[in-house]
């Protein structure tokens, strides 16, 4: 399985998720792109089999992907302050992959029913169905 975790900003997300991803399934191959190189970093650091920045490696990676994983913010243009770009978003919308997104209430974007978990409850939700879709 080739799993695409895209990040922002410093990366906290990403780098959680990638080492959460690679403890409860370690034979998924990890690719992390983040839109900035702290963020990039972060998610190597943590584990990341692969990592790349930036708006044309969230593009090209997106194609290759059986699943993305990130912040919901992923698939919003001009989000996490700005650095989730039009053409990041649109490639992850349009990836044939499975996207499982977090629901975090960040940059102007409110999901309404989220409010009662926290982040690592979201990581660990996020990670459950990965794991079903790696079956």
């Amino acid at each position: 399985m080739n799993l695409l975790v895209i990040d922002a900003q410093g990366g906290g997300i990403g780098k959680q998720l990638v080492s959460a991803i690679k403890q409860e399934i370690p034979s998924a191959f990890v690719t992390a792109v983040g839109t900035n190189s702290a963020a990039t970093s972060a998610m190597l650091k943590a584990g990341a089999d692969e990592a790349a920045t930036g708006e044309n490696s969230v593009v090209t990676v997106c194609r290759k992907a059986d699943v993305i994983v990130g912040p919901i913010g992923i698939v919003i243009a001009d989000s996490m302050l700005g650095e989730v770009t039009p053409k990041m978003a649109e490639a992850v919308a349009r990836s044939g992959a499975k996207r499982v997104l977090i629901p975090f209430n960040h940059c102007d974007n409110i999901i309404v029913g989220i409010s009662d978990y926290s982040t690592g409850k979201l990581i660990q939700g996020a990670v459950e169905e990965i794991k079903k879709l790696s079956k």
